[in-house]
């Protein structure tokens, strides 16, 4: 009878986390399919030392897919309209309740804004619907009402709010369950038809709104572009359009900390003239403003950097030919620019063979979608951990009334 195999020698728990640090974070199936294999791994896995260190190891959180947003008379607009149109781009698959999303009505759910692990959804044809925001990662729903006199944006298209992490001190990084507040972007006349721009935030404990932060005139023919904020650092930033046919692009800044809202100017003079797909801000990835402009098949990308006098400057353009790079089948078509990854200096753009996500600094690239024409795509960003922490069953509802 030959002799019984030696016995396995455990390892210590810091050299199988190093082992499991290695696995990609645009795969987390790999991490929940060691989770499942036994205790031991599960209780490192799921435990508060690991999910630090992992994060670390891999620093910004990895997309695990994306929102999407269709124009406003699409024909392709065939989903349901009351449910969030989320498409993974990895094996996370996002939790969308089966129940009714309460007091909708007819109104269509359009994504707003996403940062930290949360999405914000509202309707812009009726300015006065609640907010809702939701978690993938749980599935788990809190319903804010909107703030009293307080239009937003007249435009059937996502912009005007966006949803924050309210923990001091957090990194961002996995931070979905905790205290939030919604900035809500509002717009008025007065009595010259000049535009009035005015800020309110949202409680993280009671959900109530906070007193509007002073105002900022715009002037006559304006209004807010119809597209998610950029966040950098403690500010967001919100492109905004002035006149009623030859249109000049402004930029709104709101500083969460000194809830103060001002105005800078976009990089001049553009070489070509703003629309609503062709300019986009962006978030980047030496945490400065960036403003990207997409003419025929040129792209063009500016920076506001900080002077040696403490003073913010537009760089020089950075142009690159997008003809040379991307597998374009008409040489003639526009292309349009509908989203970015914020801190990754990465844009996504829509050719005439599908949906493209470029790297601006490597110019690598790749497909992500078929042949659709989208009004705006939204990364959802986040460290998806294994089950084995409580996920939040019920829908949370704030009533201010």
């Amino acid at each position: 009878m030959p002799p019984p195999p030696p016995p396995v020698l455990s390892l210590p728990d810091e050299l199988i986390e190093e082992v499991f640090f290695r696995l990609p974070p645009d795969e987390p199936e790999h991490l929940v399919r060691a989770s499942l294999a036994c205790k031991l791994l599960l209780g490192l896995l799921t435990g508060p030392s690991f999910r630090r260190r992992y994060r670390d190891f891999h620093g910004a959180p990895p997309m695990l897919g994306f929102l999407y947003s269709w124009p406003q008379f699409s024909r392709q607009r065939s989903e349901d309209l009351l449910v969030p149109q989320f498409f993974p781009t990895t094996k996370f698959g996002a939790r969308i309740p089966d129940d009714p999303w309460p007091d909708w009505g007819d109104s269509e759910l359009a994504v707003l804004d996403c940062h930290h692990g949360r999405v914000l959804l509202g309707d812009y044809d009726k300015p006065m619907a609640p907010l809702i925001v939701w978690d993938p990662m749980t599935g788990c729903r809190t319903k804010l009402e909107a703030p009293k006199g307080c239009n937003m944006p007249l435009t059937a298209e996502p912009g005007g709010a966006a949803v924050l992490c309210a923990v001091t001190g957090c990194d961002h990084r996995a931070c979905h369950q905790g205290p939030f507040r919604v900035v809500f972007f509002g717009m008025s006349t007065d009595g010259d038809d000049n535009c009035i721009i005015h800020v309110r935030v949202s409680s993280p404990e009671t959900g109530e709104w906070s007193e509007q932060c002073p105002s900022l005139d715009l002037g006559m023919d304006a209004f807010i572009r119809p597209v998610p904020p950029v966040l950098i650092q403690d500010a967001l930033y919100f492109m905004h359009i002035l006149g009623e046919h030859e249109l000049k692009v402004g930029i709104l800044k709101y500083d969460v900390d000194s809830n103060c809202l001002s105005r800078i100017d976009a990089p001049a003079p553009l070489p070509w003239p703003a629309s609503d797909d062709s300019t986009m801000l962006m978030a980047m990835e030496d945490g400065s403003l960036g403003f990207a402009l997409v003419d025929m098949l040129t792209f063009y990308l500016w920076s506001n950097q900080m002077g040696s006098e403490g003073v913010a400057s537009w760089t020089q353009p950075r142009v690159i030919d997008l003809n040379n790079l991307l597998p374009i089948k008409n040489p003639d078509k526009i292309l349009r620019l509908i989203g970015s990854v914020e801190g990754r200096d990465i844009v996504f753009v829509t050719t005439d063979l599908g949906i493209y996500e470029i790297n601006l600094k490597s110019l690598q690239w790749k497909k992500l979608w078929k042949r659709k024409k989208f009004l705006r795509l939204i990364p959802y960003m986040s460290f998806h951990k294994p089950q084995g922490i409580s996920i939040c069953p019920f829908f949370v509802i704030w009533d201010n009334s």
